[in-house]
């Protein structure tokens, strides 16, 4: 914690991997004071207060997107704790992170690595620190050294394809895309407490390409025509490249890729 500028949809753009830790409790938000509780009985009408850890404000702040706030309150945990727990460390620098402080924020997956080496998620949210400040190889080491400890790790996978692919590594991108979607196959859908946060960054007509190649590559039509559609509307004009690609002749039985490149769309102007 987490490979995009068109500013919403699923899968449509650039990820970036943001390991988010943020524990769901059950609270209703109400405004911006302090959390309710939900009652199961509301017909019974109770005065007592919640209690809450420390933590849990802060991961109640971080849900909130309240940032600063959670910052505030993962400190006064790390405090109470003796500044010994890793985890806190990890969410530390999340919500650092989500400030832009990229400074800060390393300061804090490092703090957290201390503590536990084989913490494969700090060592990915650090390689997303130095992605958003373009230096891709330097991502690329730290996203390595996280699927060390955590082979099956889709979303990392997917950061380490973005990386790949803005260095212009293109196959290296395409098989870290095709490792994550076998590992999980709704990656780019999904949207869990240890999921990935989608970020809009620069998609181009030649990504969009390669995204539908590897969907074809699976053997997942739908969404391959889907991806070629949108690299063809983007301006991706070779059509020779597309008929002779091996993993675009996997679907070319599928009758909305036929139809798709008999009548391909007039590239949208942006």
């Amino acid at each position: 914690m987490g490979i995009r500028h068109r500013t919403t949809g699923a899968g449509l753009s650039w990820w970036i991997g943001l390991l988010l830790a943020v524990i769901l409790v059950p609270v209703g938000l109400s405004g911006q004071g302090e959390p309710q509780v939900l009652s199961a009985a509301p017909q019974q009408q109770s005065t007592e207060q919640p209690k809450f850890s420390l933590e849990q404000r802060a991961d109640i702040y971080m849900a909130r997107k309240a940032y600063v706030d959670a910052a505030d309150y993962y400190q006064r945990a790390l405090k109470q704790d003796g500044f010994s727990n890793a985890q806190l460390w990890n969410k530390l620098g999340i919500a650092y992170q989500q400030q832009g402080n990229h400074h800060a924020a390393r300061k804090a997956y490092n703090k957290a690595l201390h503590r536990r080496k084989d913490f494969s998620e700090a060592w990915n949210n650090i390689g997303t620190t130095y992605f958003f400040e373009n230096k891709y190889s330097k991502s690329i080491k730290y996203y390595l050294r996280s699927l060390q400890g955590n082979p099956h790790s889709a979303p990392v996978r997917l950061n380490l394809g973005t990386a790949y692919y803005h260095k212009k590594k293109y196959a290296e991108a395409v098989e870290e895309y095709r490792q994550a979607l076998m590992l999980d196959p709704n990656v780019l859908k999904d949207r869990t407490t240890l999921g990935t946060v989608m970020e809009t960054r620069s998609a181009d007509a030649q990504y969009y390409f390669y995204l539908a190649k590897v969907f074809a590559s699976l053997g997942r039509a739908e969404e391959a025509v889907r991806y070629l559609r949108r690299a063809l509307e983007d301006g991706f004009g070779d059509l020779n490249r597309i008929k002779e690609d091996p993993d675009f002749q996997k679907i070319n039985q599928f009758p909305a890729y036929g139809e798709l490149l008999n009548n391909p769309p007039v590239p949208i102007k942006h």
